[in-house]
């Protein structure tokens, strides 16, 4: 029995497409039968560029082989990804040039890691699980709309409908996907395994004594957060509150080069850190803050950010409506939901979190939604395919 597992990220690199990878593939091991082969194919560490990641071109675990491809420099904007890919793809089609698995697994945000599965399963005449995390061609229409590259949806809506009718199994990581995916591919019922908490961010006991309240951000800085609608406008109108940043990407200049965050000097835009460094940075936290970009295809997201904050037992302030909103309401407490970009609610969740508990107790959430869990039934749900 061999799995071909193909995510663009995987540890030692960060992020939540890498610890997801991870997981499955730890997942699969046991629950898999004792002749389980796994190929994983990844890339060399590139989530981010301020980062630097020593990894292996190769290594074996036991029943895991793990091929990482070497990519071109890079940073975060469209194009330097685009590139990236191009040589990941070339390179992922000649590595799995004449081989044969029973199961092609792909977890993926952007469309091109799932077509390119796609395209290996055809080749190789295995079976294809797609894990979606993201509707890529939703969500470039809506930061597309005023581009000259809006030309591009209608063929990535092709591809789009390509890949997913090439699938035998769909999971998707947000149950906000469905009605979308259904409208593309109807004939398949997908299941929604999302992700989960780790027991490791838990911090219960936690409590940050400075005089000055810490409201931490930590993970992707690009165009879909939206840090520079919204961080410099409350921060020079709050200047009681320390704010930290902690990433890097597309959009980090441009909060960087705001006029009005400049002259402030309550906020502090730091590296990306590996896991270790941000547990730390949790624990000094009074508030995790996520915040989406005021955009319609995000009303459909699930952010993993939401498990990773929900787990540590800290106050949570979160700009996101839709599917996020409604999840946080119904599964988490201890959080503030403010409309994205909406200054007025963002400073009304703050303050009433300031006057709040300083820890959560979220057991039974992080019960519901262990990884480990998720992680066994997705494992489970791809060996039904043999």
């Amino acid at each position: 029995m061999r799995v071909l597992v193909l995510s663009f990220y995987y540890p030692p690199d960060i992020g939540p497409a890498s610890l997801r990878a991870k997981s499955f593939v730890d997942a699969l091991v046991n629950e898999g039968q004792t002749d389980l082969e796994i190929d994983v194919i990844t890339s060399m560490p590139n989530r981010y560029h301020s980062l630097k990641i020593p990894a292996l071109n190769f290594e074996k675990f036991n029943k895991v082989s793990i091929t990482r491809v070497s990519l071109p420099s890079h940073k975060s904007g469209m194009f330097d990804q685009a590139k990236a890919f191009v040589s990941f793809s070339f390179k992922v089609l000649k590595i799995t040039n004449a081989k044969k698995w029973d199961i092609v697994f792909v977890t993926s945000s952007r469309l091109m890691t799932a077509s390119l599965g796609a395209l290996i399963s055809k080749r190789t005449r295995s079976k294809l699980y797609l894990d979606i995390r993201d509707l890529f061609v939703d969500t470039m229409r809506d930061i597309l709309k005023k581009n000259f590259l809006l030309f591009l949806i209608p063929i990535f809506q092709y591809l789009e409908k390509w890949t997913f009718s090439l699938a035998d199994k769909v999971n998707l990581v947000s149950g906000g996907f469905l009605d979308y995916f259904k409208k593309i591919n109807p004939k398949i019922k997908p299941s929604t395994f999302s992700n989960g908490t780790d027991e490791l961010f838990n911090m219960k006991n936690s409590v940050n004594n400075n005089n000055k309240p810490i409201v931490l951000y930590a993970g992707n800085i690009g165009e879909g957060q939206g840090l520079h609608k919204i961080i410099p406008i409350i921060a020079s109108q709050m200047k009681n509150i320390s704010f930290r940043i902690i990433g890097d990407g597309s959009a980090l200049e441009l909060l960087k080069n705001n006029k009005i965050l400049k002259s402030l000097t309550n906020v502090k835009i730091l590296k990306p850190v590996l896991r270790k460094e941000l547990i730390l940075e949790y624990q000094k936290a009074d508030i995790l803050f996520l915040h989406l970009n005021n955009l319609k295809a995000f009303q459909k997201v699930l952010p993993s950010k939401i498990f990773e904050y929900a787990a540590t037992g800290k106050p949570i302030l979160a700009g996101v409506s839709g599917y996020a909103a409604d999840f946080l309401n119904k599964q988490v407490d201890g959080v503030e939901i403010f409309n994205p970009c909406d200054e007025v609610g963002m400073k009304l969740g703050l303050n009433k979190l300031l006057n709040g508990p300083k820890i959560i107790n979220r057991s039974d959430f992080c019960l519901r939604f262990a990884r480990t869990k998720i992680m066994e039934k997705l494992a489970k749900d791809v060996i039904s395919l043999f």
